[in-house]
C-alpha cells in the first residue's frame, strides 16, 4: 500500500481546541505540561523517574495474575517483567471492549502506541519502552460496546447483563458469530473460550498483537485500586477534583474553548457485581445514587480499606487511576480525549502526578484498489474526499465542465447597469434609494438561482462521473462518517490479513496528520 499524507486542518473533520492544541496555541499552554514529541521524552522521563519501585513490583505481579497461561510472545513476557525496572516507562492508550474491535481507530490507536514506542526506543536505547492498551473494563454503557459494521451491516450484540461490561459474560456471542458472512477464529476462541468479557478482549488483543509486545492492563483489579486508595479517599472527602475541573473548564471558557466533560462533587462509583453508580454525599452520608445502599464515613473508608476495586473511577479521575499506576509517559487518545484531557491538569498538580504527553492518535483512511483507480481516473484530489458531497459534486462539474457555470461577469455588468438606473431614480427622487437597493438585491438573488440551475444541468450531463464519486464517497465515509469511526477492521482483515503490518509499517506516531493508505 501506498500512504499519502494531508493535513488534520484540510479534512474538516476536527474541533477548533484540539487543532490550536496541535498547533501549540499559545493560549492553551497552561493546560499541559509538554508537547508531544521525541525530544520532549527526555523531559517527560525526568518527570516520572520518581514512580515508586513497590508500585512497579505490583503492577508486574498483577499483569503476570491477569495474563496467566495466556500464550505470550517473548517480547510481551519480557516487557511485562520490564515494568519493575526503573528504566522502563509506558507508553498508553486507552479504549472501551467494544465487540470484535469495534471501529476501525481501534485498531490505529493501539498500533499508534506501538510505534511511539519504537521511535522513543531508536531515540534513548538505555530505555525500555511499553505499549500499554488500558482496557476500559470497568464502563457500564453497554450499549456504545454493543455493535460492530462489517460489510456494511450492523451486528449487535443482546444481552440481559448490567454492571462493568469487562465482568459480562461473553458467550451469547455466539448468535453474533453465526449470523456473520465470515468467522474470523480468533473472535470465536476469545469470546468462547473465555468467562469474562475483559478476559475475551485480552485474548485477541494478544493474538493480533502480542508478538509487538502490547501489555493489555485491566485496571479492574484490587491491588492495583489499592495503589490508588488515598487518591480515592481524599476525593471523597474533599471534593477538590471537581472543582479544580471546574475552575479549568472556565478558564478554557474564557480562551475562547468549548469543553465536553462536567464535573461532580464526588467523582467515584460504587462497582458490585450488578451495579455501577454514582457515589453521592448528602449530609455527611454516602449513598449509592440508584439503590438504598448508604455508608457514614467511617463505613466508606472500612470499605475502601478492605474492598478498594468497589470504588470506581468517573471520566475524570480514571486518567489520574491509570497515571497513578503506570510509569507512563504519554496517552494517546483521539480528538475528544485529547481535549477533555486538557481540562484535567490541575487535578494531576493536586495530587502531585506527572501530567503526560498528550498525543494524538493516527488518523486513516482505507482506499482499496478498484476505488483508488477511479479517484485516480476522476483526476479527484484527496483532499477533495473530505468535503460534503454537494460541495465535491459542484467543485468537480465545475472543474470539467466545458462551460462556464458562473455568471460573475453578467453579474458584474447588471451591477453597473444598476448603479445608472440607481442614479436615474434618486435623482427623481432620493426616497427611491431604497427601493432600488432591494429590487437589486432580489434580481442578485435569481442570477444565484440561475447559477443552480446550470450548475444542476451540468451535472446531470456528467451523471456517470457524479455517480462514481457519490458511490466513492459512500464508501470510504459510510453515512457520511469517517470510515475510521464506523467501520470494523475486519472489513479489510479477513481478505487481507497483512493490513496490520500495513498499518504498523506506514503510520508514524509523531506525525500528526491524516494517513491515507492507498492500495495498489
Amino acid at each position: 500500500m501506498r500512504v499519502e499524507k494531508i493535513s488534520l486542518g484540510e479534512t474538516g473533520q476536527f474541533s477548533p481546541i484540539f487543532l490550536e492544541y496541535l498547533a501549540k496555541n499559545e493560549s492553551l499552554k497552561d493546560f499541559y505540561q509538554y508537547y508531544p514529541s521525541v525530544e520532549n521524552a527526555e523531559k517527560q522521563i525526568a518527570l516520572k523517574k520518581a514512580f515508586p519501585k513497590k508500585n512497579r513490583l505490583r503492577l508486574e505481579a498483577v499483569l503476570d495474575e491477569q495474563y496467566g497461561a495466556l500464550d505470550m510472545s517473548p517480547k510481551l513476557r519480557e516487557n511485562i517483567h520490564a515494568l519493575s525496572e526503573e528504566n522502563t516507562f509506558t507508553v498508553t492508550t486507552g479504549h472501551q471492549l467494544n465487540i470484535f474491535t469495534g471501529p476501525l481507530y481501534f485498531i490505529y490507536k493501539i498500533v499508534t502506541v506501538i510505534d511511539a514506542c519504537k521511535q522513543l526506543k531508536a531515540k534513548y536505547p538505555d530505555f525500555h519502552f511499553v505499549p500499554v492498551y488500558w482496557a476500559a473494563s470497568e464502563d457500564h454503557d453497554f450499549e456504545e460496546i454493543s455493535y460492530c459494521y462489517l460489510y456494511g451491516k450492523k451486528y449487535t450484540w443482546e444481552t440481559d447483563q448490567k454492571g462493568a461490561v469487562g465482568r459480562f459474560m461473553p458467550h451469547s456471542l455466539s448468535k453474533v458469530l453465526d449470523e456473520m458472512p465470515d468467522r474470523a477464529s480468533v473472535f470465536e476462541k476469545a469470546y468462547l473460550d473465555h468467562n469474562n468479557l475483559a478476559d475475551a478482549v485480552r485474548y485477541y488483543v494478544n493474538e493480533l498483537f502480542g508478538h509487538e509486545g502490547l501489555v493489555m492492563v485491566d485496571g479492574d483489579h484490587p491491588d492495583l485500586k489499592r495503589i490508588f486508595a488515598p487518591i480515592i479517599k481524599k476525593d471523597l472527602e474533599e471534593h477538590v477534583s471537581g472543582k479544580l475541573v471546574d475552575e479549568t473548564t472556565k478558564k478554557l471558557d474564557d480562551v475562547g474553548f468549548k469543553t465536553q466533560v462536567h464535573a461532580r462533587e464526588i467523582n467515584f462509583f460504587y462497582l458490585n457485581s450488578i451495579h455501577r453508580d454514582r457515589i453521592i454525599e448528602e449530609d455527611g452520608i454516602y449513598k449509592v445514587n440508584n439503590t438504598d445502599l448508604s455508608f457514614t464515613r467511617e463505613e466508606l473508608w472500612k470499605l475502601l480499606e478492605k474492598s478498594p476495586e468497589k470504588f470506581s473511577p468517573n471520566v475524570i479521575m480514571r486518567p489520574v487511576y491509570q497515571e497513578a499506576i503506570l510509569p507512563n509517559l504519554a496517552y494517546i487518545g483521539g480528538p475528544a480525549e485529547v481535549a477533555y484531557w486538557l481540562q484535567f491538569k490541575a487535578v494531576f498538580d493536586h495530587y502531585q502526578l506527572p501530567f503526560p504527553m498528550l498525543m494524538p492518535r493516527n488518523f486513516g483512511l482505507v482506499v482499496q484498489k478498484s476505488q483508488a483507480s477511479k479517484i485516480e481516473k476522476l483526476g479527484l484530489k484527496l483532499a477533495d474526499l473530505f468535503m460534503e458531497g454537494h460541495e465535491i459534486r459542484k467543485k468537480y462539474v465545475r472543474e470539467n465542465s466545458e462551460n462556464d457555470l458562473l455568471l460573475g461577469e453578467e453579474k458584474a455588468a447588471f451591477a453597473r447597469l444598476m448603479e445608472q438606473v440607481k442614479a436615474k431614480a434618486v435623482a427623481i427622487d432620493k426616497t427611491l434609494d431604497g427601493y432600488m437597493g432591494k429590487q437589486e438585491t432580489r434580481l442578485l438573488q435569481e442570477f444565484e438561482g440561475m447559477e443552480k440551475k446550470l450548475q444542476k444541468a451540468e451535472e446531470n450531463n456528467q451523471a456517470v462521473a457524479i455517480n462514481q464519486i457519490e458511490s466513492i464517497k459512500e464508501k470510504l465515509f459510510p453515512g457520511g462518517s469517517l470510515q475510521e469511526r464506523h467501520d470494523n477492521f475486519l472489513n479489510f482483515y479477513l481478505t487481507n490479513p497483512a493490513i496490520l503490518d500495513e498499518f504498523l509499517n506506514g503510520f508514524d506516531a509523531f506525525d500528526f496528520s491524516f494517513h491515507i493508505f492507498m492500495e495498489e
